[in-house]
């Protein structure tokens, strides 16, 4: 198995070390999808010719597995050594996580990495590095909410014209949030410890309890003609996040964390 490592961990530090063109903090993608690549191409031979060896000599290994898990270590020490880089240029920062995520999704889902293997995601978890994310994440989704209420389609909703999938007459910006959370649930899922998703859980109420006072705040401005257009969207928005809210209690990522629950935030 070495051997065959061998030249591919020499080929990586070779390309993705020092003053290389091909070693730039920007392009985080050149050295994973390098990664995957070999992991894939390697993968019949290793099945075919090499499990059956090992197989035989009575080793308890499964060699694309190991194979991965060796190369996979090499993306961490480059993770490890990049990050404090590139730390605090947002810009740069959310491409890595972003392009991190990309990685460990395909390493799990076509390559059949064990969650109990060392991950990319035990690195995002390390505490600087988290606290980074944690603060980038916050601010992109504040950006992304401004966007989404000044919008001029704000308060329409998208299915109008289609009345069967429209009961709730649910505005874009209703259905924007809750895709923004769900997309933020489906970055942190993949944490290691219960505790980090907790923080991460702890974001997405502070986001509700915000997007609920920005909701507030225009009701306000609407409250002399409670029968126009965009209070009726206001209400509708409320009614639609609460009803999601309610579903997600049951949500199977949620449901683990059985430490906090949801509150209310819609009276």
């Amino acid at each position: 198995m070495q051997i065959m490592l061998a030249p591919l961990q020499k080929r990586f530090k070779y390309h993705f070390s020092g003053n290389r063109q091909t070693n730039v903090l920007s392009k985080p993608e050149w050295y994973l999808t390098q990664v995957l690549m070999w992991i894939g191409n390697h993968a019949k031979f290793l099945e075919d010719k090499i499990q059956p060896i090992l197989d035989k000599a009575g080793f308890l290994v499964n060699a694309r597995l190991e194979f991965s898990r060796a190369l996979v270590m090499l993306i961490l020490e480059k993770l490890a050594a990049d990050i404090p880089c590139l730390l605090y240029d947002d810009n740069l920062f959310c491409h890595l996580v972003d392009e991190v995520l990309l990685f460990e999704r395909e390493l799990h889902t076509v390559h059949g990495y064990l969650s109990s293997f060392p991950s990319c995601m035990h690195i995002l978890s390390e505490e600087t590095c988290f606290q980074r994310w944690l603060t980038v994440e916050r601010k992109f989704a504040l950006q992304k909410m401004d966007s989404m209420l000044s919008s001029e389609a704000a308060w329409i909703s998208q299915y109008k014209d289609i009345t069967d999938v429209d009961e709730m007459k649910v505005p874009d910006c209703a259905e924007t949030f809750m895709t923004l959370l769900l997309v933020i649930t489906d970055r942190y899922k993949n944490l290691p410890t219960a505790a980090r998703k907790l923080q991460f859980l702890e974001l997405q109420k502070d986001l509700v309890d915000d997007f609920r006072i920005r909701l507030t705040q225009v009701m306000k401005e609407e409250s002399r003609t409670p029968l126009a257009f965009r209070y009726c969207a206001i209400l509708n928005a409320v009614n639609y996040i609460a009803t999601v809210l309610a579903d997600w209690a049951d949500n199977v990522v949620r449901h683990s964390l059985t430490s906090l629950s949801l509150p209310v935030f819609w009276d």
